[in-house]
């Protein structure tokens, strides 16, 4: 692969809706656009999917912009890739930063599926022509959750999530239960209860919920294994989940029976593939977490997907639900609550350049030397 440029965008874009846990509330949303360009001129894409502020993890978009132009893309310059699944062997000599290595890693799998005049989805395994959509649904009050949800599944979305805390749990899913009593219903905590929480999670059970994502803290694997013993309800594992080791420990451990992947919080493509093949051997079944992203990241999430054992619906919905205008073009869309997987070559969506400039806020091209 001879890369002989790659161009970085920060860009900004308002949700249409904003979206919020008991940790933040996001009305705006940052991210990086990676380019990168061979020498025939054929472009590949990348999404950094760190938010503005460390919330979720410890990344930010100033620190993944940092960690891009000083450390990984000269590294991407030095080094020889004949396949993109020797680049994160190459960034793992420096430690954590995933979601930076994960923006470039992508584009470097969309740009050799393009090379190949591949999909992205076919290049990779996948073996699912369409992905189920979930939705999650993050407001302010049980009203309004109602309302989006009743959005949602006239939308055809088939699995919604939405988020709890010690302060907003039993009565919250009693209401939405009450309403409706068959929806596919899981709860993410962001990692808001400790195990003196024990009583108030098993209450959940009752509820009989597709599972509750990351109740304890966001770095445990230990007290997740005590909890899951404890409760019915399936326990399913995100930010606790950075490397395969993690994966195959709470595996092994038993802290959950479902793991979230998200490309970006694991270091892009490449580990994606290592724990779904790994929880596919194990039968631990996994879904695709969404970051709030744009039309790049979206599109790098179908494609994984379509993998065999991404088996539950996961939070990529359509491009309107968030923006008004997304950067990639055809927007992304669900019908009765699916979404097609392109056949097209690389991630299969083209980038709306108009729009793409009209929301950068910084741009910076590197060449190689």
């Amino acid at each position: 692969m001879k890369i002989e440029k790659v161009k970085i965008s920060v860009i900004s874009m308002k949700l249409k809706t904003p979206f919020t846990t008991h940790l933040e509330m996001v009305h705006e949303r940052e991210g990086i656009v990676i380019e990168v360009i061979n020498r025939e001129g054929v472009s590949g894409f990348g999404e950094v999917v760190a938010f503005s502020s460390p919330w979720y993890t410890e990344e930010t978009v100033q620190t993944s912009l940092h960690m891009l132009k000083e450390f990984f893309i000269p590294m991407l310059f030095t080094s020889r890739v004949e396949h993109p699944s020797e680049i994160t062997p190459i960034f793992n000599r420096l430690r954590r930063n995933f979601m930076a290595k994960a923006g470039l890693e992508m584009a470097m799998w969309d740009l050799y599926a393009k090379e190949r005049n591949q999909s992205l989805s076919s290049l990779l395994g996948g073996t699912q022509d369409t992905i189920p959509s979930g939705v999650v649904v993050g407001a302010k009050s049980t009203k309004e959750t109602l309302l989006q949800i009743e959005r949602n599944l006239e939308n055809g979305y088939k699995r919604v999530k939405v988020k709890i805390s010690p302060e907003n749990d039993y009565e919250y899913i009693h209401s939405i239960r009450n309403h409706f009593p068959d929806v596919q219903l899981m709860a993410d905590a962001n990692s808001a209860y400790t195990l003196k929480d024990i009583n108030r999670l098993k209450a959940l059970d009752e509820f009989g919920l597709l599972m509750i994502e990351q109740p304890l803290g966001y770095e445990d694997i230990v007290e997740h294994a005590k909890l899951q013993t404890s409760i019915q309800t399936p326990i399913c594992l995100d930010e606790s989940i950075v490397t395969f080791d993690d994966a195959k420990k709470a595996i092994e451990l038993g802290s959950c029976r479902i793991i979230n992947i998200k490309a970006g919080r694991v270091g892009g493509i490449q580990t994606v593939k290592d724990i779904h093949d790994y929880c596919l051997g194990k039968g631990v079944p996994v879904w695709c977490g969404g970051m709030l992203e744009f039309g790049i990241s979206r599109a790098h999430n179908i494609a994984i997907a379509s993998l065999p054992n991404f088996t539950i619906a996961g939070d990529i919905s359509a491009s309107s639900r968030y923006w008004e205008e997304d950067i990639t073009t055809p927007e992304v869309i669900v019908r009765n609550g699916m979404i097609d997987v392109p056949s097209r070559p690389g991630i299969g969506f083209e980038i709306n350049r108009k729009r793409l400039e009209e929301v950068t806020i910084f741009e910076e091209d590197f060449t190689k030397q």
